[in-house]
C-alpha cells in the first residue's frame, strides 16, 4: 500500500513550543535556516525518488520565494501551513479566514500555484474549531490533514476516524486526511503520524504502526516531519524541560529513520494517495 509522506516547512523558531518563549514579533531578528534545512529532506527524498507533500508556511513562502519554487519544481505537492503558525482554536473564524487566504497567497505568488490542501499549526484543528473546516472549503481547499483522532494535552480529536473520509460542513464536503493513529481497544487511537513520536520513540514503533494500518485496516499511514527536526545545530530557542524535550530530542536521528521508512515503505502525496473526488466515508465531525 502506498502511504502519504507530509513535510510541514517552517523555521526552528516557528514552532508552539518555542512561541512560548519567543515572541512572533521578534522572528525576522533570528537567522533563518529554513532552506538548508528543507534541502537536507529534498536530498532525502531525491535519493529514493519518493514525491511528498510540503505544506509550507506563508511567512516562510513570502521570505524565501526560490525555495516553495525549488520545491515545486522537484515535483512535490504545495500544501498550506497557515501563514503566521497561529493555533487555529485561539482564532476567530475572520481571523483565521485572512491568516489561510495569506497563506495561500504567499504560496501561490512565490510558485504560480494555490495549493488546495491544507495543514493547522499543530493540528489546531480541535472539537472547538471545527468551524474552520468551512471556511477552509470557502478558501477553494478540499482536502485538510489537521485533526489528529488521538488525545493530546494540545491537540485531537480521539473520536474521529483514524483513515482517510470526508467531513460535511454548511458549504460542503472537504476531505480529512488524519496523521497516523494507530485504533485500539475502548476507542483509544494512539499517535505514530511521526514528527515528535518519530524523533522520540524507536524506529520500530513507527514502522510496526504503518505495517498495522497497512495489512490489519487497509488504510494508507500519513506521516509528517518538519525540516528543522533535521537540524541538529539549531539554536536551542524553547524554555522548560517538557518543552525542549518535545522539540530537541532526537534531531540526530531523523535523517537515518527517515531514509531507512523511505527504503522499507512506498510514499506519495497526499493528493495521489487520496484525491479530492475519491469515494470516502462521510463521517460526522465529533465533539471529541
Amino acid at each position: 500500500m502506498t502511504n502519504i509522506l507530509t513535510i510541514d516547512v517552517e523555521d526552528y523558531f516557528h514552532p508552539t513550543e518555542v512561541q512560548r518563549s519567543v515572541d512572533p514579533s521578534r522572528w525576522d531578528s533570528f537567522p533563518s535556516r529554513v532552506e538548508e534545512a528543507t534541502a537536507l529532506v529534498l536530498d532525502l527524498l531525491g535519493e529514493a525518488g519518493v514525491k511528498a507533500t510540503f505544506f509550507i508556511l506563508g511567512w516562510v513562502a513570502a521570505r524565501k520565494p526560490a525555495l516553495v519554487r525549488r520545491i515545486a519544481a522537484a515535483g512535490h505537492e504545495l500544501g498550506c501551513h497557515s501563514y503566521s503558525h497561529a493555533l487555529v482554536f485561539g482564532l476567530t473564524p475572520s481571523a483565521f479566514r485572512q491568516d489561510t487566504e495569506n497563506g495561500a497567497d504567499a504560496i501561490a505568488q512565490a510558485s504560480g500555484i494555490r495549493p488546495r490542501a491544507y495543514r493547522a499549526p499543530s493540528f489546531s484543528i480541535t472539537a472547538r474549531s471545527l468551524w474552520a473546516l468551512e471556511v477552509l472549503l470557502e478558501c477553494g481547499f478540499d482536502t485538510d490533514s489537521s485533526i489528529y483522532p488521538v488525545r493530546h494535552d494540545r491537540y485531537g480529536i480521539p473520536d474521529q476516524p483514524f483513515f482517510p473520509h470526508r467531513i460535511q460542513t454548511p458549504s460542503g464536503t472537504i476531505v480529512e486526511v488524519p496523521p497516523a493513529a494507530v485504533p485500539l481497544q475502548a476507542r483509544r487511537n494512539v499517535p505514530a503520524g511521526g514528527g515528535a513520536y518519530l524523533r522520540l520513540l524507536p524506529y520500530h514503533y513507527t514502522s510496526a504502526a504503518i505495517r498495522l494500518l497497512n495489512r490489519q485496516h487497509q488504510s494508507p499511514a500519513c506521516l509528517y516531519v518538519h525540516p528543522w527536526e533535521f537540524d541538529s545545530a539549531q539554536p536551542r530557542l524553547a524554555s522548560g524541560l517538557i518543552a525542549r524535550l518535545r522539540t530537541y530530542l532526537g534531531l540526530r536521528s531523523m535523517g537515518p529513520k527517515l531514509a531507512r521508512l523511505l527504503r522499507e515503505f512506498s510514499f506519495a502525496p497526499v493528493r495521489e494517495v487520496c484525491p479530492p473526488d475519491g469515494p470516502y466515508p462521510l463521517c460526522r465531525p465529533s465533539c471529541g
